[in-house]
């Protein structure tokens, strides 16, 4: 993809530029006696009208999406507590320093940052330090939409002002790649930080260490 000019690179957050929310999920369902992946299918299970779905499109406060995602839980045999879950969750998610590294390398090369996250209002602080590591920081509780829904990746691209064709997004998650991909956005599934990032400078041409 070396020939391929592209004008912007988009970002999810959790698992790719911060600690991955999966591996907290994973590692509260052992800890807790929970089944591996019963959270994440829930999850996509119950969306899009679910209490995680909710959440993320800034429906829900906190303290609403922990009764409802209890509730949720329960009907499907097993109690988190939800609450205990989120603060697992945002103990775990510090910036990875590689992957500040090659924000700032990106830009210096004069292309666009953004940032395209599923979160929720109450998750702010480390996401808020970040942003100016972005020329746009786009997320799902404040758009009022969430990946994998197409209208939040047109709304991305127009915010930028590029094409699909134009632009780069790195991601974790398979399903949230899959819509962006059948839009034309070339997509990174960011497994580790390092192949994702060997990966995207083989895309961009230019190296991001």
């Amino acid at each position: 993809m070396t020939e391929q000019t592209y004008k912007a690179v988009l970002f999810d957050l959790g698992g790719v530029v911060l600690g991955s929310p999966l591996h907290a999920i994973a590692r509260f369902e052992s800890d807790h006696g929970i089944p591996e992946g019963f959270v994440n299918r829930l999850v996509v299970e119950k969306a899009p009208d679910g209490a995680w779905s909710r959440l993320e499109r800034g429906e829900l406060d906190i303290d609403t999406f922990c009764e409802a995602f209890d509730d949720e839980c329960r009907e499907r045999g097993h109690l988190l507590p939800a609450k205990a879950l989120m603060e697992q969750i945002a103990s775990s998610s510090g910036p990875r320093p590689t992957m500040l590294t090659a924000l700032r390398r990106i830009r210096q090369q004069g292309l666009v940052v953004a940032a395209l996250t599923n979160n929720w209002k109450s998750d702010g602080q480390d996401r808020h330090q970040l942003r100016p590591c972005f020329d746009h920081f786009i997320e799902s509780s404040v758009v009022g939409l969430r990946k994998p829904d197409p209208a939040i990746y047109r709304h991305a691209l127009d915010l930028i002002g590029v094409e699909p064709t134009e632009a780069v997004f790195l991601d974790d998650i398979g399903g949230n790649l899959k819509t962006a991909r059948a839009m034309g956005l070339t997509t990174i599934k960011v497994v580790t930080p390092e192949g994702a990032l060997s990966e995207l400078e083989s895309a961009l041409g230019f190296p991001l260490d």
